[in-house]
């Protein structure tokens, strides 16, 4: 056997002894262990006995008793619901709806994509002048667009100016 000693954050009780050990100190080692029960006991006795006295026993089982019939009636709402449902056909024509979206979707994508080269190959010159005449379109707008901002800023400004002076 080994020796094991309380710097390994082992108690006395969970010490193994060693072969050196003589019998009385065995015998010591037991009577403290019983000693140690006694009182362990005893706290958890007075434990049980505050607790108990104060309720909270009984909190707490009624609180699991109603948690339990909350997920009882719940369970039961769910399964019914999902009868209807299954009785119904809406699971089903929803699955189905949803599988032929699908397939539309898949399809639009394919027609556009050949739409799409097709449009390329026809006029590849177009395409180039399209895409070059809509990113100057996009930048007159921006440009036409802070104009009017910064005109209306200044308008406004004046206007502001009159009627702090009183005029009209």
């Amino acid at each position: 056997m080994t020796n094991i000693s309380s710097e390994d954050n082992i108690t006395e009780a969970q010490a193994t002894v060693t072969t050196t050990t003589n019998p009385e100190q065995v015998a010591q080692n037991i009577k403290d262990i019983a000693r140690r029960i006694r009182e362990e006991s005893a706290r958890m006795r007075d434990t049980v006995k505050i607790i108990s006295e104060a309720g909270a026993i009984e909190e707490l089982t009624d609180a699991v008793k109603e948690a339990t019939m909350a997920a009882r009636d719940t369970s039961r709402e769910i399964s019914e619901t999902a009868r209807v449902l299954k009785e119904r056909g809406v699971i089903r024509d929803t699955a189905s709806v949803v599988d032929q979206t699908a397939r539309n979707a898949i399809e639009t994508a394919e027609t556009v994509k050949v739409i799409s080269k097709e449009a390329r190959d026809a006029a590849p010159k177009t395409s180039a002048a399209i895409a070059t005449a809509s990113e100057t379109a996009k930048e007159r707008a921006r440009v036409a667009a802070e104009k009017t901002k910064e005109a209306v800023r200044e308008t406004t400004e004046k206007a502001r100016r009159k009627l702090e002076k009183g005029e009209k």
